[in-house]
């Protein structure tokens, strides 16, 4: 198992070993000593499977706010996404920076996005199924998005729809930008 830095300090992709012979594959998709030794040190109390019957469902940019904020580790177990991470805590210095990786099914990449992000991903295949874990329990009250086209971010998914219309939920096309959110992440140093 390694995990590898991406541009944005704390935000990692994650490549499981997995061992397959005349019978299929095995693979740990999570340890907690092995985590550890790469710098997770979170402790996931909740897991999340989200299935999306269509290519082009986009979920997110979703976050919760502090005291209740997540850490999370994503996978995409069938299918295909564009998973995407963004910086919005405020004082960082890669404030509005975002990172993307393809997760799919095939890859069996992981995605650890630390507290102080929102996150979102775009399905590149239909029936994508995507399982994660998280740090912190869900709270409606502190549970947060904004919107996946903000300007002031820029994340580039019209390359990825290739001229499609996303499939949003109510809730991400109603979506504040993140200057009218009320994020209230305040960037503490790189841990």
């Amino acid at each position: 198992m390694k995990a590898i830095e991406t541009k944005i300090p704390g935000v990692k992709i994650i490549e499981p070993d997995c061992f397959g012979d005349h019978r299929g594959w095995f693979m740990e998709t999570y340890s907690t000593a092995k985590y550890e030794a790469m710098g997770i040190t979170n402790v996931f109390v909740q897991d999340n499977h989200s299935m999306s019957a269509k290519k082009g469902t986009l979920r997110g940019l979703h976050f919760q706010n502090a005291p209740m904020a997540q850490a999370k580790l994503v996978r995409c177990t069938k299918g295909a996404v564009v998973d995407v991470a963004v910086d919005i805590r405020k004082g960082s210095p890669t404030y509005k920076q975002w990172v993307s990786v393809e997760l799919s099914a095939e890859n069996k990449r992981q995605l650890y996005i630390p507290q102080g992000f929102a996150h979102g991903f775009l399905t590149l295949t239909d029936d994508v199924e995507f399982e994660y874990k998280v740090d912190n329990l869900y709270s409606k009250e502190h549970d947060r998005g904004i919107r996946y086209d903000d300007p002031s971010i820029g994340v580039d998914w019209g390359m990825l729809l290739n001229g499609m219309e996303p499939i949003l939920s109510e809730k991400d096309v109603n979506g504040p930008l993140l200057k009218d959110s009320d994020v209230n992440f305040v960037y503490e140093g790189d841990k």
